[in-house]
């Protein structure tokens, strides 16, 4: 028994035993935004440093570029907690697809920044892709809520 089970009549449960056999490839898409969260990061830190913008300074009135790099970072960081939800929602049930959608997502969040990095703002579209993972995580979260309703 675990130190201060004893306190509920809980049954015991292995989190190995209740996810889904393939929620390995989740937790890798995880790791896998964790590291694009992290690349974006310091590539606002290296702006900071090369265009010489001075925290807590989020902007700058010189340098676009530096603006763009920023930006890039700042939107993931608008929209990341919404994907978390919804990937793990969708992830409980359907974890491979939510994996690949996942995964697409991560990716076209590089993609975009790449494109923002040049100053032209216009780039970043080059991410758009991106919208693939994340209306598909949103989808299949709505389909899992619609199955625990007893819609489906």
């Amino acid at each position: 028994m675990r130190p201060g089970s004893e306190r509920n009549n809980w049954p015991e449960m292995d989190i190995l035993t209740v996810l889904p056999s393939n929620f390995g490839y989740v937790i890798f898409t995880y790791l896998y935004s964790w590291i694009m969260l992290s690349y974006l990061a310091v590539k606002v830190g290296a702006a900071r440093k090369k265009y010489d913008v001075k925290y807590p300074t989020m902007y700058s009135d010189k340098a676009q570029v530096f603006n763009c790099i920023q930006r890039a970072h700042q939107n993931t960081l608008e929209v990341y907690p919404q994907w978390l939800v919804f990937q793990t929602i969708a992830a409980l049930v359907f974890p491979l697809t939510a994996s690949v959608l996942g995964a697409i997502w991560v990716t076209s969040r590089l993609s975009y920044a790449w494109g923002y990095y040049t100053g032209e703002p216009a780039k970043r579209m080059n991410g758009a892709y991106g919208y693939i993972g994340y209306l598909g995580v949103i989808c299949l979260s709505i389909y899992v809520g619609l199955q625990l309703l007893g819609v489906f």
